[in-house]
């Protein structure tokens, strides 16, 4: 698929994905695309991994398994969108919609929306809830202003790798582009931790996700300063700033990018010490401002957030554009 065409496909499955989301009831009828990849990386994971093994070879096997899911992956996205272009033009509306699935705008924003729903409505204990559907560290352990930070860094992260990044391989890649950087990216939500089981198996998949994130981190940064630059509340030269000092401290080569661009726009410190599950991780802060975090900030938040997708569609329509011509 050439740029002419897949640049409109990007844009296409933008608004596709803001207009109308995943229908829960399509969720509980078949699923999600990432459900089942995450169902294959599963089996992958039994059938493969193997205890007794040795390091070198658990290794190679997570090697193997990550080669196998993206063959499946992207054999498969290439057949349907070959078959779907076959209709000419038209093609690209299916396969926009396909697409979309694999891209999380409006859901994010619902999520973080409900963490700051939840302060306001049911308390600590209603955002603590809320922010659980989000993170993976112990909710019990975050105080109000705990709570407000957790949302703001899921956002910004989740901008980053659940839609400035399968946009940017969509963009270059059409749907086996952003089919396969979605199952690198739930390989390492999935196996990429550094536990026993999975310190060997999940390298492969660990490390190449920190790769093609990569460049969309670092757009993601770009995007929420210039949104900043929009945003009368916000502070552009801050945030930029931030992430000059702070993006490379963050112990992911990727995170530190969006959480430090966001936490200087708004005015905020995010990342810091947190804990998950009983463990305490010791990380530096992202940005100088307040740690004291409110709702209101969360929807400050939001704010910014959402200016940045309206500059990353500009990019696609632009980007669309200038392929055309």
């Amino acid at each position: 698929m050439s740029l002419a065409d897949s640049l409109p496909l990007l844009l296409l499955a933008l608004a596709a994905e803001a207009a109308l989301g995943y229908p829960p009831s399509l969720y509980a009828a078949i699923g999600h695309p990432v459900t089942w990849i995450g169902a294959l990386i599963g089996r992958l994971d039994r059938g493969l991994n193997r205890e007794g093994a040795s390091f070198a070879l658990r290794k190679a096997a997570g090697v193997l398994a990550l080669g196998l899911l993206l063959a499946v992956t992207i054999a498969l996205a290439a057949i349907v969108q070959s078959l779907l272009l076959k209709a000419g033009p038209l093609g690209l509306v299916p396969l926009a919609l396909l697409a979309s699935t694999l891209l999380a705008q409006r859901s994010l924003h619902e999520h973080v929306a409900a963490v700051a729903e939840g302060l306001e409505s049911g308390g600590l204990e209603g955002g603590r809830a809320a922010v659980a559907m989000i993170v993976g560290r112990n909710p019990q352990s975050l105080d109000e202003a705990g709570v407000c930070r957790a949302a703001i860094e899921s956002l910004a992260e989740n901008f980053s790798d659940g839609i400035v990044a399968p946009a940017f391989w969509l963009g270059l890649g059409g749907l086996p582009g952003i089919a396969a950087y979605k199952a690198i990216n739930t390989a390492d939500s999935m196996i990429g931790h550094r536990t026993p089981r999975h310190l060997a198996f999940g390298w492969a998949a660990a490390r190449l996700d920190d790769l093609v994130n990569l460049p969309a981190s670092r757009l993601t940064a770009l995007l929420l300063v210039s949104a900043a630059a929009l945003d009368r509340e916000a502070d552009a030269r801050g945030a930029w700033r931030a992430v000059r000092r702070d993006a490379g401290k963050h112990t992911s080569p990727n995170a530190g990018w969006p959480e430090a661009a966001m936490a200087g726009a708004i005015g905020l410190r995010l990342a810091g010490p947190r804990v998950y599950g009983e463990m305490r991780v010791e990380a530096p802060w992202m940005g100088d401002g307040r740690a004291q975090t409110t709702a209101a900030d969360i929807r400050r938040a939001l704010a910014l957030y959402r200016k940045a997708c309206w500059l990353l569609w500009g990019l696609a329509a632009a980007g669309a554009l200038f392929a055309w011509f």
